[in-house]
């Protein structure tokens, strides 16, 4: 499948910054056997006085930039061609369980896809016990690390209500849990926090998800938005196994990578710090279109 990608991300201050410093990570990976970058550009207004590029610890691509001119607003702007893979979902040869543990504990590497980093609670993503508990319930009869996982995300996709007045950036696991409301990123972060608890490693992906208009109906430009899923380890044969709780599925080839991480904060659009006072507006516009 071959995509065409347009992100516009706008920041407007109620006053003038005096100079920022700041990490965005917009940009989509190369995933080998995956997804390829045909081509990829990202635009910065007003334009930072230094800009430079990196890879962060798990990979992910980030453009650094500082801001040195008084401005009032900031406008991030990607454009990028993707191809992606269309593979057939992964057979089941993931441990039980209860014999997981053993195949992460035999895993002797802290290399940037080792399971180890997964495991423990992380800064945006703590282990609730009443999560826990609800992963035990919806999951019983289970035996496989790959059923109980896809059994997990069906289970949040049933009884989760997408609201997005519900929650807000900042929202916890456990609050989202308790109203059972929220965004793509709640319901991520719910569902790694589940895995998490039953012992199985889990992280957060940053993506973009073309989607498909009403039968009938017109695709309206900037519709679409940034997505969030879930990677899940699956033992030494299967690896890492991506799952959209959202959408109630196992990640596909409409699935769109910028990168991963414990959880939203190791792979957040743009964090950085600035000079200012007051409060500002962010607004986003995606397209995600498919190349016939």
């Amino acid at each position: 499948m071959l995509y065409d990608i347009r992100l516009t991300l706008e920041y407007d201050y109620d006053s003038p910054v005096h100079g920022g410093r700041h990490h965005i990570r917009v940009a989509p990976a190369n995933v080998p056997g995956l997804q390829r970058v045909i081509a990829s550009s990202l635009n910065v207004d007003p334009a930072p006085a230094r800009q430079s590029g990196f890879l962060d610890f798990f990979g992910n691509s980030v453009t650094a930039i500082t801001m040195t001119e008084p401005h009032d607003k900031l406008t991030v702007r990607l454009t990028a061609r993707v191809q992606v893979e269309d593979l057939t979902p992964p057979a089941d040869l993931s441990p039980r369980l209860d014999q997981l543990a053993r195949e992460v504990g035999q895993y002797w590497s802290v290399a940037p896809t080792s399971p180890q980093h997964f495991l423990a609670a992380s800064s945006r993503v703590q282990i609730v016990p009443a999560i826990t508990n609800y992963v035990r319930e919806v999951t019983a009869g289970e035996q496989t690390t790959l059923a109980v996982a896809t059994a997990l995300c069906m289970a949040i996709h049933k009884d989760f209500e997408y609201d997005p007045k519900a929650t807000d950036v900042e929202t916890r696991p456990a609050e989202a849990f308790a109203l059972r409301k929220g965004v793509c990123q709640d319901f991520a972060h719910v569902m790694i926090a589940g895995l998490r608890g039953v012992g199985i490693p889990a992280g957060y992906v940053s993506g973009f998800l073309r989607t498909n208009p009403p039968q009938g109906q017109p695709r309206l430009e900037g519709a679409d938005a940034m997505h969030a899923w879930v990677r899940a380890w699956c033992g030494q044969h299967l690896g890492w196994v991506e799952f959209d709780p959202t959408n109630a599925m196992i990640a596909g080839p409409d699935h769109i990578s910028i990168g991963h991480g414990r959880d939203y904060s190791d792979i957040s659009p743009i964090v950085g710090v600035l000079r200012t006072h007051g409060s500002h507006e962010t607004k986003q516009s995606v397209d995600v279109l498919r190349i016939e």
